[in-house]
């Protein structure tokens, strides 16, 4: 069988490449292909208890079979071309909309967008890029993302907290390339008739953003830059072993 694997943020330089072609035996499982690698890079089996495995777009464990044709992605913690905007969009019946852009996010436009009649509470958060990082001066970030899944989980996690939430509709944009000192990297938008279950919403919104939606972010400094590590959901299956 042959499948496609793809590397994204760290492990894109600690593998020296971004997607590879592999011919697996019949039976193959996800924690073959991982271990394969792991025998080629020594340091990416030390990252195993924090890489993710994606096959088809969905989280993965590492027992899972394989079958001719799958994409396999090997995913770091999340940190979380074209100029077109957007992307990828995904808008519900419903008024939820979510979006990946090249283009600067217009925070006011997505609000005039989602509010109704019956909203009486517009809860927006930004999060911006700023000039430093842990006392180290930062120049400028770059998003990038395995994109096809990331517009599926952002929608995923947006319909979860509307149905949990007294929240009339919910947005949730994210911006990738290169982005410069004050620019919004991330935007999610929650309208609902009363203030409180919007604040909570907005809130739970980028919490789970920056946990599930596989997003990396590099961090340029004057003397350097460096793939930012941060952290997945407890829930989400890692590469290593389970032993």
């Amino acid at each position: 069988m042959e499948i496609r694997v793809l590397f994204f943020g760290l492990l894109k330089d600690v593998c020296g490449r971004s997607e590879d072609r592999l011919n697996v035996p019949d039976g193959a499982d996800a924690g073959f292909v991982f271990d394969h690698y792991t025998a080629l890079y020594p340091k990416l089996g030390a990252m195993a208890t924090s890489v993710v495995i994606a096959r088809n777009h969905e989280f993965t464990a590492r027992a899972q079979q394989l079958a001719d044709g799958d994409e396999l992605a090997l995913l770091p913690p999340v940190s979380g071309g074209s100029a077109n905007s957007p992307l990828l969009e995904i808008t519900d019946p419903e008024g939820h909309y979510f979006a990946l852009t090249r283009d600067p996010i217009d925070p006011r436009s997505l609000e005039t967008t989602l509010l109704q009649g019956l909203d009486g509470a517009s809860v927006t958060f930004q999060g911006v890029v700023r000039n430093n990082t842990r006392g180290r001066a930062t120049l400028r970030l770059d998003y990038e993302c395995y994109e096809a899944m990331a517009i599926r989980k952002m929608a995923e996690i947006g319909r979860a907290i509307a149905g949990e939430f007294a929240v009339s509709r919910i947005a949730m944009v994210h911006r990738l390339g290169t982005m410069e000192i004050g620019e919004a990297s991330v935007v999610v938008i929650a309208t609902a008739p009363h203030r409180r279950p919007a604040f909570e919403a907005a809130l739970e919104g980028i919490n789970r953003l920056k946990r599930l939606v596989p997003v990396w972010k590099k961090e340029y400094f004057a003397d350097g830059e460096v793939w930012v590590e941060g952290e997945w959901d407890a829930n989400a299956p890692r590469a290593g072993r389970a032993d």
